[in-house]
This record gives structure tokens, C-alpha cells and sequence, in this order.
């Protein structure tokens, strides 16, 4: 079968290995649809934290049931819970598989779906019930941004800021909303917040490169500040910067990930009584939200999709990806 691997930072390159015999327990799919989000743009670049090379990328993943196993039989349409958990540590029997401590990722920690064929537990499988493959592919991201807004425990008309309006931020707005917050998305890139106003109905938006973020929130607010600032960068800056925008009380949920160390003055958190908290990856629950608010029409994926292109040409143009003036929100590769 034909495997693209990531030898090293920059370097894609297509293989061909024996096709998996899948062990008890495991299903054998044949992937028909892998969604590129930014842990595999890090990946590519090098600044991926918790990752190693060689590796075959790829998460976000629908795929077709070639050998049954459990509840899914062959021709089954699925989707994949990629985060393979040891089901026996104290994050795992307390209901936190998503940061267990033996995690594997696929894409991350060992290798991903993009390849003809893939073996997964049967356990981490989900029904497509009706979805199409591309809806299958965009479950697992927007699982993310469902995760980090339950981390936050939302309230209704609570002010939530959402800095960075890439994919996972914006799956992050989708779910906010959803819970019923007002957000606010915070970005850089003109072109991503026109598409946050337009596609997401997004009611305020701030471009952090050219308006004063301090002023416009007190402004938005009413000058209480936001409830909820959920950071979906990965960028040290942004994240050490966002401290700033919390209001008295209020809670900071952590979605992008970076290597560096955070810093912040413990005074303005301290008097704040604020909180603050990461948000890895996401739970069966957050899936299972995600199947529901796609199935009930709140969530339109045909909205995240901007780029298509068949699996033979992705080592060519995958560099392309990384490029923001190239507009890419969801690239989606055909297999």
C-alpha cells in the first residue's frame, strides 16, 4: 500500500509498506478522507511539540470498515477517535482518556492514516449515521474546539474571546456559540475574520495588528472584559498576551499548544481570582456533541473546507499550507 511519510521537517516522501493485518480486537480501514489541521503543518515546520521522525501524519480521518470487529462491519463509513489511551491509568479510570498518560496519537505519537489502510482499536470507532465522508473527516477538530468550550463551562450571554481564527479556533467560536456565548474572535489575518463574520456569523471581531484590543474590548463588554479568553495560536506571544484581556473572575482555557514557557504576572492573575487550564485533545462526550450538532444543522462543514486534493499530489503541494496568504481553513485530501 502507499504510505506518505514525514522523514524530517520539510520532507515529505511517498513509500510503499505491507498492508496491516489488523490483531484482535483492531478493524482494518481503508482511509477515504484525511483533514489537515495545524499539528500537521508543525509537524511539517518542525515546532510540533511531542513528536518524533520518521513519522506518517494524519488524524483527522473517515474511513470505510474492510475487516469487521465489535459493533462495525465491512462497508461501515466511520470516524476515529485518534487518541489511543492505555485504559488503565488514573486519567484513564477517572474519565480523562484524552490525557492519559500513556497516550498515542495518531499522526503524533505513532503513525497516522495517511495511507491506503490503517489499524485501529475497534473501540475508538464512531458510526457515520448518516454523515458524508467530509463530514466524517472534520468530526475530530471540531471535537477540539467542543472540548475547550466545555473546559470553560460557558455561560449564557457570557463573553468569550477567542484568540487565533484558525481551524481549531474556529470550531472553538462554532461550540461557544452553540453553548450560548457572545465571542469575540481575535486574530491577525484580515481575510480569516471576514470569514468569521461571513461564514460563522460571528458578531464582533478584532484584528490585533490594527486596532487597539484593550479599548475594543472594553468597549464590546462594557468594559467588564470577557468571562472566557480560549486561546487556539500555539503562539507564545499570543498566549502570554492574552492574560491582559480577562475579566475579574474569569477563566483562561489553553487549546494551542507551544514549547516555551509561560509567563505572567502573578498580581493581576491573583487579584483576578482567575483560572487557568489547558484543553487536550477531546472525549467520546465531545464527539459525540460534535455528531449531534452536525446532524441538528448547527454546525455546517461544508463552511471549513477551502482546499481539495487527491492523496498522489500531497507531498508536492503540502508546503503550500503553511503559507496564511494562501487562505487555506481546512485542506482535504481524497484517498
Amino acid at each position: 500500500m502507499k504510505v506518505l511519510v514525514c522523514k524530517e521537517p520539510g520532507e515529505l516522501v511517498y513509500t510503499d509498506c505491507p498492508e496491516p493485518v489488523p490483531a484482535a480486537g483492531n478493524a482494518l480501514l481503508r482511509i477515504r478522507r484525511i483533514g489537515i489541521c495545524g499539528t500537521d503543518l508543525h509537524a511539517f515546520e518542525g515546532t510540533q511539540p511531542y513528536f518524533s521522525y520518521p513519522r506518517v501524519l494524519g488524524h483527522e480521518l473517515a474511513a470505510e470498515v474492510i475487516t469487521s470487529s465489535g459493533d462495525f462491519k465491512q462497508g461501515d463509513m466511520v470516524t476515529v477517535v485518534p487518541y489511543i489511551n492505555c485504559q488503565t491509568c488514573l486519567a484513564c479510570r477517572t474519565g480523562k482518556p484524552n490525557c492519559c498518560s500513556n497516550i498515542r496519537v495518531l499522526g503524533v505519537h505513532t503513525d497516522g492514516g495517511m495511507a491506503e489502510y490503517i489499524e485501529v482499536p475497534a473501540r475508538l470507532l464512531l458510526h457515520a449515521d448518516g454523515l458524508s465522508l467530509d463530514e466524517l473527516a472534520l468530526v475530530e477538530p471540531l471535537a477540539i474546539g467542543a472540548h475547550g468550550v466545555r473546559r470553560a463551562a460557558i455561560q449564557e450571554d457570557e463573553f468569550v474571546l477567542v484568540v487565533g481564527a484558525g481551524p481549531i479556533g474556529l470550531g472553538v467560536m462554532e461550540f461557544a456559540r452553540i453553548a450560548g456565548g457572545k465571542v469575540i474572535a481575535l486574530d491577525i489575518n484580515e481575510r480569516r475574520l471576514a470569514f468569521c463574520k461571513d461564514k460563522l456569523k460571528v458578531q464582533y471581531t478584532i484584528n490585533a495588528a490594527a486596532a487597539d484590543v484593550m479599548a475594543r474590548l472594553h468597549e464590546i463588554t462594557n468594559g467588564d472584559m470577557p468571562g472566557v479568553v480560549i486561546d487556539a495560536t500555539g503562539s507564545l506571544k499570543a498566549i502570554n498576551n492574552s492574560f491582559q484581556y480577562m475579566a475579574h473572575g474569569a477563566r483562561y482555557v489553553l487549546v494551542g499548544l507551544q514549547k516555551g514557557d509561560i509567563s505572567f504576572s502573578h498580581p493581576e492573575f491573583h487579584k483576578r481570582e482567575a483560572t487557568l487550564m489547558s484543553s487536550r485533545n477531546a472525549t467520546r462526550q465531545d464527539f459525540d456533541h460534535v455528531l449531534w450538532a452536525m446532524k441538528s444543522k448547527l454546525v455546517d462543514p461544508a463552511n471549513y473546507i477551502t482546499h481539495r486534493i487527491n492523496f498522489d499530489e500531497v507531498a508536492c503541494e503540502f508546503h503550500k499550507w503553511t503559507d496564511p496568504a494562501n487562505g487555506v481553513i481546512k485542506a482535504m485530501i481524497e484517498v
